[in-house]
């Protein structure tokens, strides 16, 4: 397995060199980009896009293979896969990120980011640009922010109307530190996890529920194990392009240039699904049988997060947050 590996970087790169060499014949370079989700998801919707748009405005030059349902390992393998030159590229959600960039880990602070519009407005502006820099001490090119969603509570033991209902639910979690400390801070008892593992632990009985975005609920039938589903709304949920940074340099300014705008092309798309199953997926979980409490007061929820809060403004710097706050994008109602 290991020499099969070796072998593609070693193609993929001599492909890539002949491509960019004066006077030769440009050879079609391939490149594999994995997610944890299935196909038809929002993060399928992303790296479908992506692949369509740099095979389109390379005129087929490259290639991008992509792998679904976390069939290449999971995020924090994939990361890694792509930092060490093992894969080319992959999306992710924030969930490992802080263990690769720990100033990530400030997107994931419950309750900092206030509707879409906000954190869009974060992302694209200048502190999310700041951000996707930080990846490059890590070798890793960060191409564009995507979107995962603002994460959303499920179990099945019984209904969360108040953060007093989460005290001692055995909760699958992100391996992220932000994330476990948080709802640590809610009595919650937390058990990190891969996501390509949750749903059979789900369905086992081995953790009582899980938070994620509605996308992510809906896309892989979560609906089949869970039976309750809170709105909490109470971390938003960025995603990433993610390219192995020298294989990046190694491309000309031109090529470049179509990664970048492929990938903001991507990110559109992937945020245009996300408002569809924002608008149409509560409805279908409904009718698979979820009992959905939509009213929450998410007011309740800050206040007893407010030791952790305090925490995350140590941690991160207060005026770091409060710039992240101030950021204007607010839309009407929120999410």
């Amino acid at each position: 397995m290991q020499r099969l590996r070796i072998g593609h970087i070693a193609s993929t790169m001599l492909a890539l060199a002949l491509a960019l060499l004066p006077g030769t014949a440009p050879a079609q370079v391939v490149m594999r980009i994995s997610i944890s989700t299935p196909q038809d998801s929002h993060q399928g919707v992303a790296v479908d896009t992506l692949a369509r748009e740099v095979a389109r405005r390379s005129h087929g030059r490259f290639r991008i293979e992509a792998h679904y349902g976390g069939s290449l390992g999971d995020e924090r393998q994939a990361i890694e896969a792509v930092q060490s030159g093992r894969q080319e590229m992959t999306w992710t959600s924030t969930g490992p990120l802080p263990l690769f960039v720990p100033e990530v880990g400030i997107f994931d602070v419950p309750f900092l980011l206030r509707d879409y519009r906000h954190a869009r407005a974060v992302l694209d502006g200048p502190i999310g640009q700041e951000m996707l820099r930080k990846f490059e001490d890590k070798g890793l090119k960060a191409l564009a922010w995507g979107e995962n969603g603002f994460r959303h509570m499920t179990n099945n033991r019984r209904p969360i109307d108040s953060p007093e209902d989460l005290r001692g639910l055995r909760m699958r979690t992100m391996e992220n530190p932000v994330h476990i400390q948080a709802f640590k801070g809610l009595g919650i008892v937390t058990v990190p996890m891969p996501f390509p593992e949750v749903y059979a632990a789900l369905g086992a009985g081995r953790v009582d529920g899980q938070e994620n975005p509605i996308s992510v609920i809906r896309a892989n039938h979560f609906e089949r194990v869970q039976k309750y589903l809170t709105l909490t709304g109470h971390v938003y949920s960025p995603g990433v392009f993610l390219m192995n940074k020298a294989a990046y340099d190694r491309l000309g300014r031109a090529d470049r240039k179509i990664f970048l705008t492929a990938a903001r092309i991507a990110a559109q798309a992937n945020r245009a699904r996300v408002d569809a199953d924002e608008r149409d997926a509560v409805a279908y979980l409904r009718g698979q049988g979820m009992q959905v409490a939509a009213g929450v007061d998410r007011e309740r929820f800050r206040e007893a997060l407010a030791p952790a809060l305090a925490d995350f403004e140590r941690q991160f710097g207060k005026a770091n947050l409060d710039r992240i706050r101030a950021v204007a994008g607010q839309a009407p109602g929120g999410h």
